[in-house]
């Protein structure tokens, strides 16, 4: 499977991680900035040339039932903006709960988001690690 990259989509910051199937983990890299949902998309171009992944995989928000969230529609748009302007494989994955698996690993005590991302790295790293151990 390789290298992957996970992202926790928002719509001030997107949150970074990298991992890989050898192993099953995933570790923090970085968040980028957004605009009310829209990347960055240089900085994701020079990350996807760093890091050369075989694929990518978006945190899906979901509600705790299971049903669709009112970030879902956006989640997906992004994940298809990322297949259309990279042409790598995208997968989607449950996201529920990960920022609270982040606060847990992080000890991050704050508000709801935090200012330099490490929290949104965090979480895109439970995302992904969670894909990886369900994918395989």
């Amino acid at each position: 499977m390789g290298v992957l990259l996970g992202f926790d989509f928002g719509l001030r910051r997107i949150g970074i991680a990298t991992g890989q199937g050898l192993t099953d983990t995933a570790s923090p890299l970085m968040a980028i900035k957004a605009r009310d949902g829209i990347p960055d998309w240089d900085a994701l171009e020079r990350l996807i040339t760093e890091w050369m992944p075989s694929a990518l995989v978006v945190g899906l928000p979901l509600n705790m039932d299971g049903s669709d969230s009112e970030m879902s529609a956006r989640a997906r748009k992004f994940a298809n903006r990322l297949h259309g302007r990279f042409g790598l494989p995208v997968h989607l994955a449950d996201e529920r709960l990960s920022t609270h698996e982040a606060r847990a690993i992080t000890g991050y005590r704050g508000r709801a988001g935090d200012q330099d991302g490490t929290l949104d790295a965090a979480a895109a790293a439970c995302i992904l690690e969670r894909w990886l151990k369900e994918s395989t």
